[in-house]
């Protein structure tokens, strides 16, 4: 959530770069300008009432001590008065409270510098590439049939026990998929994260305090009953632990990953993009999240690229490097690249990390703060990105690693499979 003060005092910049992300509600800004103005006047009035009630009970018992009686009858008559218009000030003030805060959750986060302009995912800009695509022997075949040639994952199956893009991992599928969570989660610990396991259901705070609510509420699973969301991806519950935390400086940089399944309703998706393992309503992730001082924090950012990027590369796959335009960039994201591997089956690139800084956006809504060497306590920068989303990256691995013989695997998993084919 962007900070009141810093829209009144840039307002101009604001509405210029809310345009680079497409947003249809500039009127917003003037909006809440315009209200928090109105509660600054109401708020000078509750205190100014206030201190007259005050004042005049002071007086009152100084009238009493006096043996002032009718002096003193005479200002509680006013000060009854004074808090009969207390109430109604009161309340306008929570209504203006409100109406500025449900104003300031339809902004989105304002975009870097960096971002380029565009509206499109055509308009993403290219930043690198790595890896070489591999020549598929005669008879190559997607992921899907790959899956089922070896029988690896039962896409039927999960259709009848839940309903598509839920599949059923089995046999060797299984396997591999817990040697690529143990492979991800074991790079990320050496690099000096801290691995969590959290719930993967949270409440409404949460949700909100990353930015999943209100702009991604019917994307979500939503468990009514109790008003829990099932988790979009571990950022939500991982970056709430420091929710309403005031940390030390020293204590600085916050590492932490965690695997977790993610569950996402992707309403709206169908057509080739959801074939097979492309597009998931649960699928397994692993993520990264940084804690950081804000000075660092784009340091911090082309750090965490760099580490997806080996991992990447310790795969084997061919991959691109994306930095996202303004109007295909997420909600609460200042800037966002996507990593893309090539799918040589398919002929196509697949997305299967998004790395994002988030700049005071969430650390605002989640008041997570830090105090400096000197005292002052400040909003610290949030980052995190996917390291890595498993469908697409197992996707890949079967497709272009697709021999006569089998499947053979990158030798950076094949302690973790326990086998080199399959």
């Amino acid at each position: 959530m962007l900070q009141v003060a810093f829209i009144k005092q840039n307002t101009e910049e604001v509405k210029k770069r809310l345009a680079k992300k497409h947003f249809i509600e500039p009127e917003i800004v003037d909006a809440i300008i315009a209200k928090d103005d109105e509660r600054k006047q109401l708020t000078f009035r509750f205190d100014e009432t206030k201190a007259k009630i005050n004042a005049a009970s002071k007086e009152i018992g100084a009238l009493m001590g006096k043996g002032q009686k009718e002096e003193a009858e005479a200002r509680k008559k006013e000060v009854e008065t004074l808090k009969g218009e207390l109430q109604p000030i009161q309340q306008q003030l929570d209504e203006a409270e409100k109406s500025l805060h449900d104003l300031l959750i339809k902004l989105p986060n304002l975009p870097s510098e960096q971002v380029p302009e565009g509206r499109t995912p055509a308009e993403n800009v290219e930043v690198r590439t790595g890896g070489s695509i591999p020549q598929l022997p005669a008879g190559a075949v997607p992921h899907w049939d790959l899956a089922k040639k070896y029988d690896l994952i039962d896409f039927e199956l999960g259709n009848k026990l839940t309903g598509s893009g839920f599949p059923v991992y089995k046999n060797k599928g299984a396997r591999l998929q817990r040697a690529l969570i143990q492979y991800f989660l074991d790079y990320n610990t050496k690099a000096g994260y801290t691995e969590f396991m959290p719930p993967l259901m949270v409440n409404e705070a949460s949700a909100y305090g990353t930015g999943q609510l209100p702009d991604k509420e019917g994307q979500m699973y939503h468990a009514t009953a109790d008003n829990l969301y099932l988790i979009p991806t571990a950022e939500v519950p991982v970056t709430n632990i420091y929710r309403d935390t005031i940390l030390k400086e020293a204590d600085l940089p916050i590492r932490m990953t965690a695997y977790t399944p993610c569950f996402r309703r992707e309403a709206g998706s169908y057509g080739k993009d959801v074939r097979g393992l492309n597009r998931l309503h649960q699928f397994d992730k692993v993520e990264i999240v940084q804690l950081v001082a804000p000075e660092q924090s784009y340091d911090v950012l082309d750090d965490m690229v760099a580490h997806v990027e080996a991992l990447v590369q310790s795969l084997g796959l061919p991959y691109r490097i994306l930095r996202l335009c303004g109007g295909d960039m997420g909600f609460a994201s200042a800037i966002t690249y996507d990593f893309e591997v090539y799918s040589a089956a398919q002929e196509r690139w697949l997305e299967v990390s998004s790395v994002s800084n988030f700049e005071a956006f969430q650390t605002n809504r989640m008041k997570i703060r830090y105090k400096n060497s000197e005292g002052k306590t400040g909003l610290l920068h949030s980052l995190n990105g996917s390291s890595l989303a498993l469908p697409r990256i197992l996707a890949c691995l079967l497709e272009n690693n697709q021999t006569e013989n089998g499947i053979l695997l990158p030798p950076a998993l094949q302690p973790y499979f326990g086998g080199e084919m399959i």
